[in-house]
Order: structure tokens, then C-alpha cells, then sequence
């Protein structure tokens, strides 16, 4: 029979763990299928990691992972889906504003033939400004990503276990999953889902980590696009300055069969610098082909997730 895993990443969050668990258990119980919690505790500072082990010696589905440091989300669910055994992912934050009671629905989505399916929270229960920075966030990575989903930052989401196994996950990248996974050739889909007041701790999501936000979908746009194929980027760039500056010398040259002196003129050096920089870019694209080919032979490219863990519990 598949298992099912539950991948929570916390910090801070004592007085929730132990309701939210029981709020799993009501959800899957009916579901006749084994399942796992995965608790990452991203170095809470409270007593986290201690209701994390009372929860764990009196369940036997519960796996605790405790991170040397706060490391930030995406380390702690890169973390989870390293230590994740089931087939079917599922990620949900430990601050009880996600509803438990939605997995199934998720669940059902998924078995229509998607990969992963992400979360909608219709009606956000939080700030007035973290609902229009969110609105603007998501229109932005749709507009640059190409995959319009109406809250990419959800935190409850359904997977199959090989789209999150293995992928890198860094920084802010934890936003962009769903991206990642599109650029893969996953099938990605989103079902509202309800979203509850938060009723313990405070939300630490600010202006800064959604311009940290922004950058990263930058990187995960150029990720996406040009891993495999950057000679198509470098390559594309240096044709078009290597011609802009073979066509000034061509220029010059006309010139200079008319009789004109070109030593002296700024744009013979322009010519010139365009051309030199032209083949510099192409040379790049080579490399970095060559240095992919090589990345795609290996095992590399693989979330060193297992370096920031300081104890599991299992």
C-alpha cells in the first residue's frame, strides 16, 4: 500500500504541533492508507523541538528533523522531502492557518492524472498589505514564468514524490516549486482550499522576502529556460553584438575605401570591442554547454540538504 507524507517545516511553533497533528490524523485516518508526518524544525528557539518529542514517542508515524540553525523554508522542505519515504507528498505549514481537512480534496486532484497541486487560498485570512503584496506577487511570476496560478505561495500542496525528490531548493525557491516543476514537464494544478486566522505566534513574512522573492524568480526564469541549453542565451547575445560590430566595421571599411581617415574615429574602437565581446559570449555559451553535458552525467546538481540537520528523530 503507498504512504503518505506529510512534510511540516516549522519554527517556533509549540503551541500548534500537537493540535495540528490531531487535525492530520482526523483528515488521513478515514483515507485507510498509511501516512507519515515529517516535521522539520527550522531552529525553533522556543520549545519546538521538545512537543516535537513528546509527539514523536507517542506515535509511531511521527518523524521529527531537527536543522542546526534557522536555515529558512526551502532548506527545511528540501530537508523533509529528503527524509520522506511515501510516494505522495504533501506539504502543509505548522501555523494551523492551512486546513488539514482539505488534504483529501487534494489528494483526489492529484489521482486525475496531475503531478502537483497546489493550494488557492480564496479567502486569505491575513493583513490587507500581505494580501496586495501576494496579489502582485503572483501576478508578476505568472506574467515571467509562463504558469498563472492565483497563489503560488500557498503552503499546503499535494505532490507526486518525484517531483520534490532531488530538486534544489534555496534561498526563496521554496515560492517557486510549482515553476520548477512545470519546467520539468510536470502537470501542475490548484484547488481552493479554505484559510484560517492565525491563532499562535506571528507571521515573519515581510516587504524584504518578497523582493528576495522577486530575485529568485529571476534565477528560477533563467533556470528554467537556458540549464540546458545556455548556449542558446550566451550564444544568442554574442551573434548580435558580433554582428553590430562586424556591420560598423564594414562601415569603416567603406569608408576608408572612399578616402576618409578612420584611425581616429571612437567607433572603430566600438567596432572592434563589439566583435571581441561577441566571440567572449559565444565562447561562454560554449563552455557552459559543455559544463551541463558534463552536470547531466553525474549526480550532481542533488540539495545537500543532510549537511544543515543536526538530529532526527524516526
Amino acid at each position: 500500500m503507498s504512504v503518505i507524507s506529510v512534510v511540516i517545516p516549522l519554527h517556533n511553533e509549540e503551541h500548534s504541533i500537537a493540535l495540528l497533528y490531531e487535525e492530520l490524523q482526523a483528515a488521513l485516518e478515514p483515507f485507510q492508507q498509511d501516512w507519515e508526518a515529517v516535521f522539520v524544525d527550522d531552529g525553533s528557539v522556543d520549545g519546538s523541538f521538545g512537543a516535537l518529542t513528546r509527539l514523536h514517542d507517542a506515535h509511531e508515524n511521527v518523524r521529527v528533523v531537527r536543522l542546526r540553525r534557522n536555515f529558512g523554508k526551502a532548506v527545511a522542505l528540501a530537508t523533509g522531502f529528503g527524509q520522506a519515504s511515501g510516494e505522495t507528498v504533501v506539504t502543509i505549514d505548522a501555523d494551523l492557518q492551512d486546513d488539514p481537512a482539505e488534504i483529501p480534496r487534494l489528494l483526489v486532484k492529484l489521482d486525475e492524472g496531475f503531478d502537483l497541486v497546489s493550494g488557492w487560498k480564496t479567502r486569505r485570512r491575513d493583513p490587507l498589505r500581505r494580501r496586495v503584496l501576494s496579489r502582485i506577487f503572483n501576478w508578476v511570476t505568472g506574467r515571467v514564468s509562463g504558469l498563472r496560478l492565483h497563489d503560488m505561495n500557498c503552503g499546503l500542496k499535494a505532490y507526486r514524490a518525484e517531483v520534490v525528490r532531488g530538486m534544489p531548493l534555496y534561498g526563496e525557491l521554496h515560492r517557486f516549486i510549482p515553476v520548477l516543476a512545470q519546467y520539468r514537464g510536470f502537470r501542475v494544478a490548484e484547488l481552493p482550499v479554505n484559510h484560517r486566522p492565525r491563532e499562535h505566534g506571528r507571521s515573519r513574512y515581510g516587504v524584504e522576502r518578497y523582493v528576495r522573492g522577486f530575485l529568485d524568480l529571476l534565477t528560477v526564469s533563467f533556470i528554467g529556460r537556458y540549464r540546458h541549453r545556455p548556449l542558446h542565451l550566451f550564444g544568442g547575445l554574442g551573434l548580435v553584438l558580433g554582428l553590430a560590430g562586424l556591420a560598423i566595421l564594414v562601415y569603416l571599411t567603406v569608408v576608408k575605401a572612399l578616402g576618409h581617415a578612420i584611425g581616429e574615429r571612437p567607433l572603430l574602437t566600438l567596432g572592434v570591442l563589439l566583435v571581441v565581446v561577441g566571440l567572449q559570449f559565444f565562447s561562454l555559451g560554449l563552455i557552459s554547454e559543455m559544463l551541463t553535458s558534463q552536470h547531466e552525467e553525474t549526480a550532481g546538481g542533488r540539495a545537500q540538504a543532510e549537511l544543515h540537520v543536526d538530529e532526527i528523530l524516526s
